[in-house]
């Protein structure tokens, strides 16, 4: 993944600590907009006075930076494992789309803030990494699914572009719903939407 910013640290803050903080943000900025956020309303929440936060990020933007960072760097050591491993574009695929409802699971309101935030964000230099995970995303789908064309594992007729921004928005879109805990596990989930997809998009034999 593109190199992110360096994160703000404070000496003695444990990393418990800023976890529980971050995760704290995270969820009032994925259910009320990071602009619509004060550093104050996230204090309220953590149960500290607003000065206290200051101790521990020097910014709600040092904040939202840590958390999307933190998602995307996790986010690609898995797709990058998938696409080193040398898998057939059908496996790939659903590794891909495996790998991407287990980081729902672990970054649920990271991923929610990446869908709602993201594409405004982008244009400021602090988070142009945004922009560039999201060509990097683009070209392992897009690459995947031209290889199965082109092997005969997905049907010859394929719109490529519109396949991708089908499977792309199906899985992500999950993080409005998916509540770490519930009913089915991300594996099931992921098994239970790729049997839907790749049913569609399989060669006909």
């Amino acid at each position: 993944m593109p190199a992110a910013k360096k994160k703000t640290t404070t000496a003695n803050t444990s990393p418990e600590r800023r976890r529980e903080l971050l995760n704290t943000a995270a969820e009032i900025f994925a259910a009320h907009g990071y602009n619509a956020t004060t550093v104050r309303r996230i204090a309220d929440e953590a149960g500290m006075l607003a000065g206290s936060l200051y101790y521990h990020f020097d910014s709600k933007e040092s904040m939202l930076d840590e958390i999307l960072s933190s998602f995307l760097t996790e986010l690609w050591d898995g797709y990058d494992a998938v696409l080193a491993a040398g898998l057939g574009p059908r496996e790939t695929i659903e590794a891909l789309v495996t790998e991407s409802f287990r980081e729902i699971d672990r970054h649920r309101a990271a991923v929610a803030i990446y869908q709602k935030e993201s594409r405004h964000l982008a244009a400021q230099p602090r988070f142009g990494y945004l922009s560039d995970s999201q060509q990097k995303f683009e070209k392992a789908w897009l690459g995947t699914l031209e290889r199965g064309v082109a092997d005969g594992v997905f049907r010859a007729d394929l719109d490529i572009r519109l396949t991708y921004r089908f499977v792309r928005d199906t899985v992500w879109v999950a993080a409005s719903w998916y509540r770490p805990g519930g009913q089915h596990s991300p594996e099931e989930i992921a098994r239970q939407y790729l049997s839907m997809v790749l049913d569609g998009i399989a060669a006909r034999v």
